[in-house]
């Protein structure tokens, strides 16, 4: 039966039928089950209720934007990852949507196959990051008198510390490599770190004032 060997659902949030009718296809042949909404008042209505494996949510949407859905699921602590779907002129507001808790965006015009792998990277990802169950190493650590980093800046600070390169942390966090470089620069902002030497200097203090 197909419920036996559905690989979760994905929930699709796009006002245009053509794209959700092709995302359900593409999503349903690599086995996921697939729930379509042409807005994001449908959505919420289900989403806080019911978890699933990931959510494509479309910048442009009727009523309230996919920004803000995604501010209202809390992106960041919401159970599964959210990709944002925008057009090219979208771009700046997608990078603005992973700030706002966005695991990712996909630019249209996508290929199915490249949706189906970044999901899989990602749904794989979360899980395996669930299963540790357990905080950033630099989870605790403090930066006095700066901005404080968000938790997904604080994963990727960390998987910068331990040596990975943008498309390893991107692998091992389940995001492109494009976006580790948009968090990278923005911790280097926010913690005031010239490069990254001076970057791992200020993640070295930290840690030895914490322990």
């Amino acid at each position: 039966m197909a419920e036996q060997s559905s690989r979760g659902e994905i929930f699709v949030v796009d006002d245009d039928p053509a794209v959700r009718d092709t995302l359900s296809m593409v999503l349903k042949a690599a086995g996921y089950d697939v729930i379509c909404f042409a807005d994001g008042a449908a959505l919420l209505s289900v989403a806080r209720s019911r978890t699933p494996a990931a959510i494509l949510l479309d910048v442009h949407i009727p009523g309230k934007s996919g920004l803000d859905i995604l501010k209202e699921l809390q992106g960041e602590d919401y159970p599964a990852p959210i990709f944002m779907i925008s057009g090219q002129g979208d771009i700046a507001m997608a990078v603005g949507a992973i700030k706002s808790g966005a695991l990712d965006f996909i630019e249209k015009p996508f290929r199915g196959s490249e949706i189906v792998g970044r999901l899989d990277e990602a749904i794989g990802a979360y899980a395996r990051r669930q299963a540790q169950n357990a905080a950033p190493k630099f989870g605790s650590l403090h930066f006095p008198g700066r901005e404080p980093l968000t938790r997904r800046e604080r994963e990727v600070l960390e998987q910068f510390a331990s040596g990975a390169s943008n498309k390893e942390a991107g692998r091992t966090l389940g995001i492109s490599p494009r976006t580790i470089e948009d968090h990278r620069a923005n911790i280097m902002k926010k913690l005031g770190a010239r490069n990254a030497a001076d970057l791992i200097r200020i993640v070295m203090t930290a840690a030895q004032r914490a322990s």
